[in-house]
């Protein structure tokens, strides 16, 4: 594959069926040279030597996914979760990425408060923004689709995202834009601006929205030109934001976990390529 892939990024999640020297050897093939990890396949290949493997290779890991779950209300469990966020940016900072993904967390079990959830991840970040800076590591908040926000991540727009965010220093906390999970909001852009004026376009990354959604929605992301989200309209919404960084594309979808791992990649390629370049 010959054309511009200087900024194209291969989340890790979109073709988990490749092994961690499956993966590193099918970006090779197709001169892909950015990568986002996940914590979990890095850790069952191993830290240490995820680092080397990516290092040797000439891969640049853009972001490491992912921290966060940051609401709990239960003492034990927060200073659980913090502890593991702290793992997590030493992680980040072994594998050389300066970006570490939180999603933030759903409602504690019983609970209807959103807006003492989000203070809770205030609190969070209040703690570990200090460290990741003392890593190199910057924390960026994805907000997530609101159909998430009960189970998985009370930020369900750019704004609170924002909100959250300019509480602390812009090397310290900023914001994941995700196609998928801002593609409905007519004040998206406006905040897209907002976060470039502030340096806090920390990643960007592309999923297509489909319908209908799978059962259970998690899985739902589509891949790119499937679906309903215009592409190239969000890239030129954080390029006039002043974003200059990797494009990373990150899909949960069942179809394409079932498919070659090697073609799927190849195939997210020319997909960006073709709807994103």
């Amino acid at each position: 594959m010959t054309a511009d892939l200087s900024r194209f990024s291969i989340n890790q999640m979109t073709v988990k069926q490749l092994a961690m020297p499956e993966l590193v050897d099918a970006c090779g093939g197709l001169g892909v040279t950015n990568v986002g990890l996940w914590r979990e396949p890095v850790r069952t290949y191993g830290l240490e030597a995820t680092a080397k493997l990516v290092r040797d290779a000439g891969l640049t890991v853009t972001t490491l996914c992912r921290g966060g779950f940051f609401t709990a209300v239960d003492p034990d469990e927060r200073a659980r979760a913090l502890d593991d966020n702290r793992r997590a940016v030493d992680e980040a900072a072994t594998l050389g990425t300066d970006t570490l993904v939180l999603v933030s967390g759903g409602l504690p079990p019983g609970s209807k408060d959103l807006h003492g959830a989000r203070e809770r991840i205030a609190d969070a970040l209040a703690e570990l923004g200090p460290y990741a800076e003392s890593h190199g590591v910057r924390l960026a908040i994805e907000p997530l689709h609101p159909m998430f926000a009960s189970d998985r991540c009370v930020v369900s727009t750019l704004a609170q995202a924002l909100d959250l965010a300019e509480r602390f220093p812009a090397h310290q906390v900023g914001v994941t834009v995700d196609t998928y999970h801002i593609w409905w909001d007519d004040t998206a852009p406006a905040q897209i601006a907002r976060a470039g004026a502030g340096g806090r376009i920390h990643t960007f990354q592309l999923a297509d929205w489909t319908t209908p959604l799978p059962e259970g929605v998690l899985n739902g992301r589509g891949q790119i030109g499937d679906g309903s989200i215009d592409m190239r309209e969000w890239k030129g919404y954080v390029e006039a934001a002043g974003y200059t960084g990797a494009i990373e594309v990150e899909l949960f979808n069942d179809a394409l976990w079932a498919r070659d791992g090697r073609e799927v990649l190849a195939e997210t390629a020319q997909r960006y390529l073709t709807h994103a370049s």
